[in-house]
């Protein structure tokens, strides 16, 4: 069988001594992006923005999602909600750009309005010019489609496709690990969120996140404390996969000042800190004194805008004598997030390359990679299935 050919069941069957990658369709293909966009994306709990977008009640931001458009919104509760951003009149874009809507989304066509909860609360001239009502009409059938939503570590997770396992149940295993960081979140916004526009598929990404063995090459400066020999493998088969370090350095500032540490923290976070890849498309880092996650944002077969924001233990409105050194963080990840630019970018164009049977696995180092293939496969193989018994 052609290797190009071997289909996503025979590669689950498989050791990793022994298996091959994804095929390249799986990276270039555009009616695989779309399969992809339901089996990976839309079936699973992704990542679509941080709460820390909509601080107040009111606020709202579109999303383009996988090309998918969602409206993300706080209520006057406080509560984030996620709707699709269509009016059910006529599928209108009902917000275009980042606002405060107070307590009204208005259609710009018709000028259908909904409450911040969705429903539907007037249509004027529906009945005719001056008759705001109809008996066709009926505004208890026609609030916005809500999307399942859940946040954690102040990033905004949706369900597309309504049936996942609820997100308790779904992220089980990565919050066991990381219980003692069920800890309050703080974002300072300005350069400690900050993007990058990269011209990949957007699992190349988590590919190069979940595993350590490209330091040496492509990370000299993190590589020259942080050694290939001082990280270990995270695996959790089905739900995550990433690197551990046991000889984590807090960054200090000119006279010697650091930012103080997550409470109640045991002794591993002293010098140990881990960065998972939450599938499908959430970077996570966890460490003694400040955290990030970085949402991939697809935007098409070979586009992925990555968004990155660092938080910290602290509300930095209360603590301006480390405000330079939150901006040296911000630099400092900054700059060894963009090292990784060229490899992601690097491979997309290389999966053009028609010869390329998917690639070998290093069994010792490339394990956590290998688990988001094995994912990816699988439900993959599952959506198949699915579709072949309907």
């Amino acid at each position: 069988m052609d290797a190009l050919q071997i289909p996503e069941s025979e590669m689950i069957s498989r050791q990793i001594e022994t298996a091959r990658g994804l095929a390249n369709d799986h990276y270039i293909g555009s009616d695989r992006y779309d399969e992809e966009r339901e089996a990976l994306l839309f079936s699973a709990w992704s990542g679509i923005a941080f709460a820390s977008d909509v601080p107040h009640p009111g606020d709202a931001m579109p999303i383009d999602f996988a090309g998918l458009p969602l409206l993300l919104l706080r209520d006057h509760d406080g509560e984030i909600n996620v709707f699709q951003n269509t009016c059910r009149h006529r599928g209108m874009i009902l917000v275009e750009e980042k606002c405060n809507l107070r307590g009204t989304i208005r259609c710009p066509y018709h000028s259908w309005c909904y409450n911040l909860d969705g429903t539907l609360r007037a249509t004027p001239h529906v009945g005719g010019p001056g008759v705001n009502y109809d008996e066709n009409v009926d505004r208890r059938n026609l609030s916005l489609f809500p999307i399942k939503t859940h946040v954690w570590r102040d990033v905004v997770f949706v369900n597309i496709s309504g049936d996942a396992p609820e997100f308790d149940d779904y992220a089980d295993a990565i919050k066991e690990r990381w219980k003692e960081h069920e800890k309050p979140l703080f974002a300072p916004g300005g350069s400690s969120s900050f993007e990058f526009d990269v011209a990949c598929n957007w699992k190349l990404a988590v590919e190069n996140y979940c595993e350590s063995y490209h330091l040496p090459w492509i990370h000299p400066g993190l590589n020259s404390y942080s050694r290939l020999e001082d990280h270990y493998h995270i695996e959790e088969p089905g739900c995550f996969s990433g690197q551990g370090t046991m000889v984590y350095r807090q960054i200090e500032g000119e006279r010697g000042e650091r930012f103080p540490d997550f409470e109640g923290l045991s002794e591993f976070w002293n010098k140990g800190a881990e960065y998972i890849a939450f599938y499908p498309n959430v970077l996570f880092a966890a460490q003694r004194d400040h955290a990030y996650a970085i949402l991939l944002l697809p935007k098409g077969p070979g586009r992925t805008v990555e968004r990155v924001e660092i938080n910290y233990p602290f509300d930095p409105k209360d603590r301006p004598d480390l405000s330079k050194l939150i901006e040296s963080n911000a630099k400092q990840w900054y700059g060894v997030l963009e090292e990784d630019l060229f490899v992601v970018e690097g491979m997309q164009r290389g999966r053009h390359g028609l010869l390329f049977d998917g690639g070998k696995f290093a069994p010792k180092m490339d394990g956590p990679n290998y688990l988001f293939h094995l994912w990816a496969a699988d439900r993959m193989s599952s959506r198949k299935l699915r579709l072949a018994a309907e």
